[in-house]
């Protein structure tokens, strides 16, 4: 038994899951935990990021501790493996849950004279603290950031920032997903909350072509020492759309100094790119390095529940406007590519409503998709196809993605995965894991049974024509 770390790994994620309740907690905390080893009744994890580690310890300890002695017995303790980037990692004791921290590559180093001879910032002079306008939206905030599986951990990062600025090890936080998906929201929901419970925290979001268009300025005007000043005044620093930095060599080495300054000094860093930091191009690698310093972490593109919610919260800031469910969930599964173009549709429709005064129907949202969207034969989504199916077959989609070899769930699977072949662009893999983790071959498999049986059946040669009639419709 003191061999087998998965073993007890999983007895322990048994108790845990039962325990915990919530599936979605579940994945999100405890799935992406890998057992590395046993060995002499210490069991090491692997987590992903020191932002995982310090979240469980403080909201799932107790359970962990029970888990831990039931499986190992009372002496029985827990350790963590970080991994903080690709290639540097540290680890962490837990006995008992109390944590002593081991190793840390990344320590901070205090501003001493020496180090103030050696950054040409900070000998430049102490930054004093100046009046400045936070640039945020307030528009964008926590309560209207609606959280999903596609987004929970940045949130949930983004929100203990805000408790706490600068003193997370979280620092920097690197937001990265493509356009539309919701950083920027983020950024200015963790400004905002900053500034709710720390009034005096100076507060900054920036472009990064507003910070570049400063630094030239600065540099055109001999005024790089105020611009320094000013950036090291900064407690909390927001800066959007950093690989628009790429191949700017001056600004990225004037945000390399200022980076080192707010971050040896405990200030807090937010970032946003479009790219993870492993893949932006042209820019420095000693500012890469320090990019991966904190948690950075994705932001995808959201299921068709979270859109559903977020069409509800936009429609619900939008005042007494009643747009019917079914034309909400038209809308959620005909748009899924980002939220701005989410936002977009229904801008649209609700404009056509107050402004022409028209009732808003499935009619219309078809009429703003089709407009809003460059030509009407616009991609169909998987989660749009497993709709139609199950309203068709009255089942639901958790049902369609469960293990359940019910003869009736099997056919409505395995003409998801049909129809999702047929009318998108997804590779085989990306259908199967869609449709109930399954994997390649499985989807090959439900394509040539379908095919085979609209030969061989015609009742359901009958129920393929009319879902079809369904799909185009739609589309």
């Amino acid at each position: 038994m003191e061999n087998n770390h998965s073993l007890v790994w999983k007895k322990c994620l048994d108790i845990i899951r039962d325990n915990i309740g919530d599936p979605k907690s579940f994945k999100t905390w405890f799935e992406p935990i890998k057992p590395l080893h046993l060995d002499k009744g210490v069991l090491t994890i692997q987590v992903p990021s020191q932002f995982f580690y310090e979240w469980l310890e403080e909201h799932y300890i107790d359970l962990l501790k029970k888990v831990i002695k039931r499986e190992l017995g009372t002496g029985g303790r827990l350790q963590y493996s970080i991994v903080m980037d690709t290639t540097d990692s540290f680890q962490v004791k837990a006995q008992s849950g109390n944590r002593k921290v081991l190793e840390n590559p990344f320590i901070k180093i205090p501003v001493t004279e020496d180090s103030m001879r050696m950054d040409p910032w900070v000998r430049a002079g102490m930054p004093t603290k100046v009046k400045v306008k936070s640039n945020l939206n307030h528009i964008y905030t926590f309560e209207n950031f609606i959280e999903g599986d596609c987004n929970r951990l940045a949130r949930s990062a983004g929100y203990a920032i805000a408790e706490e600025p600068g003193k997370t090890s979280f620092n920097p936080l690197f937001l990265h997903s493509p356009t539309g998906l919701g950083k920027t929201h983020l950024m200015h929901a963790i400004g905002i909350q900053t500034k709710k419970k720390f009034p005096d925290k100076t507060v900054l979001y920036v472009s990064s072509e507003e910070f570049t268009q400063q630094y030239v300025e600065a540099a055109k005007n001999g005024a790089k020492n105020d611009f320094a000043h000013f950036y090291q005044s900064i407690d909390v620093l927001l800066i959007d759309d950093v690989h628009k930095l790429s191949g700017r060599s001056g600004t990225q080495d004037q945000l390399f100094h200022i980076f080192n300054y707010l971050h040896q000094n405990g200030k807090q860093i937010i970032l946003s790119s479009d790219k993870s930091p492993a893949d932006l191009v042209d820019i420095e690698a000693r500012l890469l390095s320090r990019f991966k310093w904190g948690l950075s972490t994705d932001l995808e593109v959201p299921d068709v529940k979270t859109r559903i919610e977020i069409l509800k919260s936009k429609i619900k800031n939008n005042g007494e406007i009643d747009i019917p469910n079914d034309v909400i969930e038209y809308i959620a599964y005909s748009i899924s590519a980002n939220v701005r173009e989410l936002e977009g549709v229904l801008n649209s429709i609700l404009a056509q409503s107050i402004l022409n005064k028209r009732t808003i129907t499935l009619d219309l949202a078809r009429d703003m998709i089709d407009k809003f969207v460059k030509n009407s034969a616009k991609e169909i989504s998987i989660d749009y196809i497993k709709n139609i199916v199950c309203d068709y077959f009255q089942i639901t989609v958790d049902e369609i993605n469960s293990r359940t070899r019910k003869r009736e769930i099997v056919q409505a699977r395995q003409l998801a995965m049909y129809f999702s072949k047929k009318h998108t662009k997804y590779s085989l893999a990306n259908i199967g894991m869609q449709c109930g983790n399954k994997d390649h071959a499985t989807v090959l498999h439900a394509y040539r049974t379908v095919t085979d049986l609209l030969d061989t059946d015609k009742q359901f040669k009958v129920y393929v024509e009319e879902i079809e009639k369904k799909i185009k419709v739609s589309n």
